[in-house]
């Protein structure tokens, strides 16, 4: 029987000629991500087991994203003992204030290859499966046992797969993709389950599109979520070819087949307070907002903005609405400020943050009042999650989001239309 591309990943990294789901194997771990939300309590954790040294400094890196810049003196120093713990297990990949935020620096700075096991600190970890790697989120103690082994136990999952055919329709972006498997399937539906997304649209779908999906597959309860290694991805990583499995086998099982055509796809929304609470945008328009965000893991990339600077371009956000940008990182703060996109969207009337996570999970920047609503293109709108916990939180695509905001209300972007054609 073939494998799956998750068998054969854990397979490899099990040291097994095969593995089939259901399975425990131990694995070894190719590399791991901490940021700053744990970082500082998981050195305090190795330090009082009395380990001192990392299995591999090598093959770990440190982000500083999600309270990027520090917004208290508490705050701050725990980003100092962050910074001495860098130091003192000689780590060697460290990102911080300002870098960018830590699933878009793994793939941009070249930490994640194809055929990787990949573990981190954070449940969107999910994201690097759009260049075929394995990975996943683990919790502090977890961690502390891969920083000191370089192992880590797993169970083998089962996989769904996904084929995707078609093409989308004006104003219908990859964030709604994700968003109709949800409100189709559920939140549950591939619970420590994996994702495989094939069919004939995938060789069309570009970096951008696949990394959306697969961070937002962990809300689907994936373990894993992978796209195929293809001439997309290596024109991503400007390479030709790689080493280790990119590709299920022919006849490899699966534990389900779930068939997506994209012409049949609209601009979708997530209404609180749940991510598969999703409803077609026409069918919510005219819901006001106090707020609209555009930024997160999900949603932050260079694409992303252009596709909101094409309905902002020329445009005036709505008096009664604070839109934030918060870019993904710094290398697409730059690129985004040398093609003017940043420029277009500030003269909109925008307030650009740092790079970073922003206000995606609510520690700082862009909290919510009692009552208010924002619309956003980050991944979650779990109740009091961006400050009150009497606010509202829809989720949408970026076209949907800066259209909303023009208006002061949810409003579908088909009805706006881009003020400027993609170059």
């Amino acid at each position: 029987m073939g494998m799956t591309l998750a068998e054969k990943i854990l397979a490899r990294a099990a040291e097994r000629r095969e593995v089939s789901a259901g399975e425990f194997v131990t694995a070894r771990v190719d590399f791991c991500m901490i940021h700053d939300i744990f970082a500082a309590t998981l050195f305090d954790l190795l330090e009082s087991t009395g380990i001192d040294r990392l299995w591999d400094p090598g093959r770990v890196a440190v982000v500083i994203d999600h309270f990027s810049p520090a917004p208290s003196a508490a705050v701050a120093d725990i980003h100092r003992r962050i910074r001495e713990g860098i130091r003192r297990f000689s780590i060697a990949h460290f990102y911080d204030v300002g870098s960018g935020i830590c699933h878009q620096l793994m793939v941009e700075k070249g930490h994640v290859q194809p055929g990787m096991l990949v573990v981190a600190t954070d449940s969107h970890t999910t994201t690097y499966g759009a260049l075929a790697v394995a990975g996943t989120g683990i919790g502090t103690s977890e961690m502390a046992y891969v920083l000191a082994t370089g192992t880590l136990w797993f169970q083998v999952p089962q996989t769904i797969r996904c084929e995707v055919s078609g093409s989308l329709s004006d104003g219908v972006c990859w964030k709604d993709v994700v968003l109709s498997l949800l409100g189709r399937l559920g939140s549950d539906f591939a619970q420590y389950r994996a994702l495989e997304f094939t069919g004939p649209a995938i060789p069309s779908l570009d970096m951008s599109g696949r990394l959306t999906i697969a961070n937002m597959a962990v809300e689907m309860g994936a373990k894993f979520c992978f796209f195929p290694a293809d001439e997309v991805t290596a024109r991503y990583l400007r390479r030709t070819r790689w080493d280790g499995p990119i590709a299920p086998d022919v006849d490899a099982s699966y534990a389900e087949v779930v068939v997506l055509e994209l012409e049949r796809l609209e601009p979708l929304v997530a209404l609180p307070h749940r991510v598969d609470n999703v409803r077609p945008v026409r069918e919510v328009e005219g819901i006001p907002i106090d707020q609209a965000f555009i930024g997160s893991c999900t949603n932050g990339r260079l694409e992303d903005l252009e596709v909101a600077a094409r309905y902002l371009s020329g445009r005036r956000v709505h008096p009664e609405t604070r839109l934030l940008v918060a870019p993904a990182s710094r290398a697409i703060y730059e690129e985004s400020l040398r093609r003017g996109i940043l420029q277009i969207l500030a003269e909109a009337g925008a307030t650009i943050l740092s790079p970073g996570c922003g206000p995606c999970f609510g520690g700082h920047l862009g909290l919510l009042g009692e009552g208010e609503r924002c619309i956003g293109t980050h991944n979650r709108n779990f109740q009091g999650r961006m400050g009150s916990p009497r606010a509202e939180i829809y989720l949408a695509s970026p076209a949907t989001v800066a259209s909303s905001a023009l208006y002061g209300r949810i409003t579908d972007p088909r009805r706006v239309g881009v003020a400027y054609a993609r170059s």
